[in-house]
């Protein structure tokens, strides 16, 4: 009787992972196309520029197979959290890695309860990005790229956790210290458009000003 070592390295896959991007940057796609095809169990099938088009591509046509996705946070127009969530919903065997250049407590435990496998910060290591891929299209645990979701079924969930993706999204960047009018240009949305996103922020976290919004940020671990 034979005994495996359980040491031993994962043989490749017989084909390689099929990897779809979706990212509004062309210059990151490209880096990640880069980066992911250096390896020989990695491939790049398809990219997206927006969480519509992404949709449509994973979850209306369903053309191309596809192993993992890798869904940037924040995109004009909807934000990749909703997207996650419309995925979760039709194509819920699909895998999903989100980035994004903030990585606050609150924010990755919003994109591992909402059903991401895992999150990297773009400020990672190349390697981690990989490291993670590869984790999650073996179904294994993706490492400490960020804290685990809390478990919500015992308690009443916090203000914040009720924000919605795109509020989410718009909070870290107020937090991070932009205004409003560069806020507005990073996501692609007019600037009366996020000035109310900041009114319904603070109305959710019962806060009045921009120190409250601070002072409650800083309790619960939402700064960047």
């Amino acid at each position: 009787m034979s005994v495996t070592d359980s040491s031993a390295p994962i043989p490749p896959p017989a084909t390689p992972w099929r990897i779809a991007l979706a990212d509004d940057h062309a210059i990151v796609r490209v880096g990640y196309r880069r980066l992911l095809e250096l390896e020989p169990d990695l491939s790049v099938v398809a990219e997206y520029a927006d969480a519509d088009s992404a949709a449509a591509g994973l979850c209306q046509a369903r053309r191309t197979a596809v192993d993992l996705l890798i869904l940037d946070l924040s995109m004009p127009g909807r934000s990749g959290l909703d997207l996650l969530r419309q995925l979760q919903r039709d194509r819920p065997a699909l895998k999903v890695l989100m980035v994004s250049m903030h990585d606050s407590a609150a924010l990755v435990g919003q994109c591992l309860g909402a059903g991401a496998c895992g999150f990297v910060a773009k400020s990672s290591d190349p390697q981690a990005l990989i490291g993670a891929v590869r984790q999650a299209v073996r179904g294994e645990a993706v490492g400490s790229h960020g804290p685990s979701a809390p478990p919500r079924a015992s308690r009443r969930p916090l203000p914040h956790e009720q924000l919605t993706g795109r509020e989410l999204e718009v909070l870290q960047l107020l937090l991070a210290g932009l205004g409003v009018d560069v806020a507005a240009a990073r996501i692609g949305l007019s600037e009366k458009t996020v000035s109310n996103y900041q009114t319904q922020i603070r109305q959710k976290l019962g806060v009045a000003n921009s120190i409250e919004l601070v002072h409650y940020a800083r309790q619960h671990g939402l700064m960047p």
